[in-house]
């Protein structure tokens, strides 16, 4: 195992980029295989982590009583034949979601929103259950209950008997959980700024679906409309999401399938104005958020904004985006440039990148390809036609070909009318529009911005609008990682319950990716959850040649990935676990 660095240049700098190698063997083929990200080492970062560690009781010693004390010095005679290892089970990655949420304070919030009864299992356990496995493996209560917890220390470290959590018990858990949603955000909020020093200034939102599989008859907000997901076919419910600029997570809201965006603004921000208060911040918002009504309702309650425009907007300043000079260079390929202030009295800024521009035109330019061969093809197909051919099937061609190629289809003007002087008795032609054409070529890669912040510059409104980024990472980690998507709950509050679950394992995904970041490890906590996690426990049983059994619950020694890892954490993972004689008198104090 060693270093890599790669070297980049960026803005007349020079950063030096480390990764944590290892060389692993397939067949006869040796390859490297990346372990960890490190970004930029630095000493004050490995510190800042070390601290974030200690102070949130990241080491191994302010566990009592989960963890067994160093065996004391004794010599026993053992049966070499006898020696076994049972209960192997998954721990470095488990017992890590175990550590995020109680430096998250989760435990303790669980516990006094759900003081325990009678109950067999306290319905706090079952949530830190829930949401350490959504962490690690996303998968379904029955899943969890059937496989995965049998396979984890989690049941070990948490002291419950596994055979008590099943699918049952986890749906209820759900039930209990899904009331506290208020009380979680304002616990996120002197979570964030406590530890991180988190500003509520700049809020992000935006919005996406998460759709269904089955009828999903008993949920009135599952509806047909705009997927994200490319499944029309399903019913959907769409989900509002408010983050900092950092992209931590301060709430959400759940909307119907078929809701307009800009409908689920005002909720959204009143309900983060209800935990947050209404402060002077400014919200970031995409696009799909805007009408004139949701801007009116903003500036009547002295908010401040920073949106996108339709890309209708570039019309209305074709001299500007014929110009290239006079722009504002805010970073190398992005440009600025202050195009006039609405009746409003909002600014109104154009953006360009060439990246995107060349995106835009190269697309423009494959779809203008691919329809001018197919009209080329039917046209032949006419001209060899032998007996009439129908008019409304080449018409009907004319329209699937225009609807396979939307982004250049506007571009053409297509004539197809009745030839009796033709033996298919069909006459076909086409032009480009070439005003169009270049209206189009000017806008590629420009887009419009509209804020009521009137002391920031052009430049200040751009990098605050990209943002945006962080809350469409989320929406990412969300589908990707966390395994919001597909819902097979049919309930309305099971839904709801669900996408609570991973909300709060996006709270700890988030965590941990801030402490890696100042651990120097860089911003993937996927990466550090899949390394950890082939650290196992397992019971080590020796008979001794009096007759009697020693068992040790002992954890397996990271190797030297993993404690470089843990190393830059500032954590230390134990040697030994406690085994109870009887999970039933186990303390919850763990």
């Amino acid at each position: 195992m060693y270093l890599r660095h790669t070297v980049r240049r960026k803005d007349g700098k020079t950063h030096k980029y480390w990764q944590l190698v290892r060389s692993v063997r397939i067949g006869k083929k040796v390859r490297q295989e990346v372990v960890a990200q490190l970004g930029e080492l630095d000493a004050r970062g490995r510190l800042r982590a070390s601290e974030l560690a200690r102070r949130l009781g990241g080491h191994a010693e302010h566990q009592p009583g989960l963890f067994d004390p160093p065996l004391e010095k004794e010599v026993v005679q053992v049966r070499l034949n006898g020696v076994k290892l049972e209960r192997v089970r998954r721990f470095g990655d488990i017992w890590l979601g175990y550590k995020l949420w109680r430096m998250a304070g989760l435990d303790k919030f669980f516990e006094v929103n759900l003081p325990r009864g009678d109950e067999d299992v306290p319905w706090a356990t079952m949530a830190e259950i829930m949401t350490v496995a959504r962490l690690c493996e996303p998968s379904s209560e029955l899943h969890i209950s059937e496989d995965w917890l049998r396979k984890t220390a989690l049941a070990d470290m948490l002291c419950v008997d596994e055979g008590k959590i099943n699918d049952d018990r986890l749906y209820r858990g759900l039930d209990k959980i899904l009331p506290l949603k208020k009380a979680l955000e304002t616990h996120l909020k002197g979570l964030w700024a406590g530890l991180f020093g988190i500003q509520y200034d700049l809020l992000l939102y935006d919005i996406t679906s998460t759709y269904f599989e089955g009828r999903m008859e008993e949920n009135a907000q599952a509806k047909r409309g705009h997927s994200r997901d490319h499944r029309s076919d399903c019913k959907q419910v769409c989900i509002g999401l408010v983050v900092t600029k950092e992209g931590m997570p301060l709430g959400y809201e759940v909307f119907p399938g078929n809701l307009h965006d800009s409908k689920t603004v005002k909720t959204a921000i009143e309900s983060i104005e209800v935990s947050y208060g209404k402060s002077d911040r400014v919200w970031i918002m995409d696009r799909g958020m805007v009408s004139a009504g949701t801007l009116s309702w903003m500036r009547e309650g002295g908010r401040r904004y920073v949106v996108g425009l339709p890309k209708s907007e570039l019309k209305k300043h074709p001299d500007l985006l014929a110009k290239t000079e006079d722009w504002t260079t805010v970073r190398e390929g992005v440009k600025v440039h202050y195009a006039e202030e609405e009746s409003e009295g909002d600014l109104i800024v154009l953006c360009r990148s060439e990246e995107r521009r060349l995106k835009e035109s190269a697309m423009q330019t494959r779809f203008g390809e691919h329809i001018e061969t197919a009209l080329k093809r039917l046209q032949g197909r006419c001209e060899r036609a032998a007996k009439p051919v129908s008019l409304a099937q080449v018409q009907r061609q004319i329209g699937r070909i225009l609807e396979r190629n939307q982004r250049a289809a506007r571009f053409f003007q297509i004539d197809c009318e009745a030839a009796p002087d033709q033996a298919s008795g069909i006459s076909l032609s086409w032009r480009l529009d070439e005003t169009e054409q270049v209206l189009q070529e000017q806008s590629h890669g420009c887009y419009a911005l509209r804020s009521n912040v009137k002391e920031w510059t052009e430049a200040e409104i751009w990098k605050t609008y990209i943002q945006l980024t962080q809350v469409e990472e989320a929406f990412r980690v969300h589908k990707s990682e966390l395994g919001i998507r597909p819902v097979w709950h049919q309930r309305e509050d099971r839904v709801q319950s669900h996408i609570l679950v991973c909300f709060l394992a996006y709270v700890l995904w988030k965590f941990l990716e801030q402490w890696q970041s100042r651990a120097g490890l860089g911003n993937s906590p996927r990466t550090i959850l899949e390394e950890l996690g082939h650290i196992y426990s397992g019971d080590i049983v020796l008979p001794t040649t009096t007759g009697e059994k020693i068992q040790l619950r002992s954890i397996v020694t990271p190797e030297k990935a993993q404690k470089f890892i843990l190393q830059r954490l500032g954590i230390d993972v134990p040697k030994r676990m406690k085994i109870p004689e009887l999970l039933s008198k186990c303390s919850g104090d763990f």
